[in-house]
């Protein structure tokens, strides 16, 4: 069975409901033989990582960049996931009420050393997200579920 890992900062109201909505796309019951996995950024280890075949990402944009504790969760497992990782999939849904491009910058930055592969359009939603930034989280979850179908 294929993994989908799920690696979420959600101190807001707003990046819950996105993170909800990235979940119920995941698991949407047409979606087989993949096995979702959510893990808070703050406590996401290496093997987390390195047991899943594709990754979505949520973060606030704090002050333009990713949260500290998604910059946490790469910082702590970098290194153990390098070179098994090469080619896997991942998607990214970011909230802030400013500009992401930092954070989106960051996320590239870290993906690219990695090798993984952008599988969807990045979701970026500022203040309450509204019903099509919902929808479009949800579409980013099965996404990158259904490409991990067998």
């Amino acid at each position: 069975m294929a993994r989908l890992l799920i690696v979420h900062h959600t101190p807001s109201p707003h990046c819950q409901a996105m993170f909800e909505a990235v979940v119920a796309g995941a698991t949407d019951p047409e979606i087989e033989g993949v096995e979702v996995v959510r893990r808070a950024a703050l406590s996401v280890s290496a093997s987390d990582f390195l047991d899943a075949d594709g990754y979505v990402l949520g973060s606030p944009a704090n002050l333009g960049y990713i949260s500290g504790a998604l910059k946490h969760a790469f910082d702590v497992s970098y290194y153990q996931i390098l070179d098994s990782t090469v080619g896997r999939p991942f998607g990214l849904y970011l909230h802030g009420n400013e500009g992401t491009e930092g954070a989106e910058n960051a996320v590239d930055r870290i993906t690219a050393g990695l090798g993984w592969e952008k599988a969807a359009e990045y979701v970026i939603a500022s203040n309450k997200p509204d019903k099509e930034r919902l929808e479009a989280c949800w579409e980013l979850g099965a996404t990158v579920a259904a490409g991990l179908m067998a």
